[in-house]
């Protein structure tokens, strides 16, 4: 057992168990620590140690496994609570609720490989996430073949090339690495499981970013790391990837929505208070006087309640939409929403991000110069909200796709 490894968790999930109320009380431990984490662009170990040890980092593993098999709807919640504190740390937990459950719900990982993973995660505090990013490829979700390769050998497989934006690379126990085949078949690619400690894998710190400084981020490099067949988790010809786990598509851009939302909110609480105890000597009374100040702060919370009323109508959605994934023949379940129209995921990803990016841009405008000073934690929210833009799926993507499905509704109508 490493230092990041906890103690076993046998029994943590027996009895009552709440991860929202736990993520509460660890976020000002973490929110402590964001600041000097950010400044010295280093990973928050000890708040992963504390999420490991809590039990958050095992929210998704399998009931019959010993674990929670935690709802998406308190998984929201709980990255929100902690994005709130430290979106570094957020990100690094989001990835591995996502993942875990990935790899617990996958029907081509085979059987023994998948348990030994959970049950690592589960009583040894293992971290997983994958790795996809390449130098040269850049995200596989634009298409292409990755230049990290695995070979055939008499025991298994030989893997080898370079991960880039690998998020918590050095707190990782396993990596699900994208690759290509190279053995004389047809070329396939897919998902190969790595374990870190592995001879040949080396992390290259190269993580240097303007926001989510702590979100260790760095290169992984495999140099002809030796794997057994069974680690070949799920690979298939590149045309058969598109359109699986339904479900599951629709975690990644809820989570990153909520963490976003999640920071935009930390912003919005600095900007309250310093609106508050500003005093100009011009003024002689409180800012929260001056009917300007009061419209933006207003205008902010437009932003958010919006983005309140999404995130729920999300949360509701996606357990409709998995009832009916897992019985279509049987379930009844309709939305808890009174006629509620259907959501895009993704358009959610994107207009939270965008309302978190616009809420936290009006705060600045608002407040100046006290906005991009170092010593205020608005110039930090600032810099980690724009990482939104980035993470999969990305805006044009979004709505590259809501633009062919309303097209392709309205062709139909006629």
């Amino acid at each position: 057992m490493n230092a990041h490894m906890s103690p076993p968790f046998e029994g943590r999930f027996q009895g009552h168990f709440d991860p929202r109320g736990t993520a509460e009380r660890l976020a000002s431990e973490f929110a402590s620590r964001a600041e000097a984490n950010d400044r010295a662009g280093v990973v928050d170990s000890e708040s992963i140690d504390a999420l490991k040890s809590s039990g958050l980092t095992s929210l998704t593993v399998p009931r019959r496994l010993g674990g929670p098999d935690i709802a998406l709807p308190v998984l929201v919640d709980v990255v929100s609570t902690i994005a709130r504190a430290d979106p570094a740390t957020a990100l690094i937990l989001a990835m591995q609720l996502y993942h875990c459950r990935s790899v617990a719900y996958s029907k081509t990982w085979p059987a023994a490989v998948r348990d030994a993973v959970l049950r690592s995660i589960l009583d040894d505090g293992a971290m997983i996430n994958a790795l996809r990013v390449e130098p040269e490829l850049g995200s596989p979700s634009r298409g292409g073949v990755p230049a990290t390769t695995a070979h055939r050998t008499a025991n298994g497989w030989r893997l080898t090339g370079r991960k880039r934006y690998s998020t918590g690379s050095s707190q990782l126990t396993w990596a699900v690495v994208w690759a290509a085949t190279q053995d004389g078949e047809p070329q396939r690619v897919g998902e190969f499981l790595v374990p870190l400690t592995a001879r040949g894998v080396r992390i290259e710190h190269t993580w240097d970013h303007l926001g989510l400084r702590a979100s260790d981020s760095h290169d992984v490099i495999f140099e002809d790391v030796a794997l057994p067949a069974n680690y070949a988790v799920d690979i298939r010809p590149s045309d058969a990837w598109s359109g699986r786990d339904e479900p599951l598509n629709a975690w990644l851009p809820i989570l990153l929505a909520a963490l976003y939302d999640g920071v935009a909110r930390s912003a919005y609480d600095w900007l309250l208070a310093w609106v508050e105890s500003r005093t100009p000597s011009g003024l002689g009374a409180s800012l929260s006087n001056v009917p300007r100040i009061r419209q933006v702060v207003g205008e902010i919370a437009g932003y958010l309640e919006t983005n309140a009323l999404l995130l729920w109508r999300a949360k509701d959605q996606y357990q409709v939409d998995e009832a009916r994934h897992a019985e279509p023949l049987k379930s009844t379940h309709t939305s808890h929403a009174l006629n509620a129209p259907p959501l895009s995921f993704g358009l959610v990803k994107y207009t939270v991000t965008q309302n978190a990016i616009a809420a936290i841009n009006r705060a600045v405008e608002v407040s100046g110069n006290h906005a991009l000073s170092r010593r205020n934690p608005l110039e930090r929210h600032f810099r980690d909200v724009l990482c939104s833009r980035i993470h999969h799926p990305q805006n044009d993507l979004i709505l590259d796709g809501a633009g062919a499905a309303a097209l392709a509704d309205n062709a139909t109508a006629f």
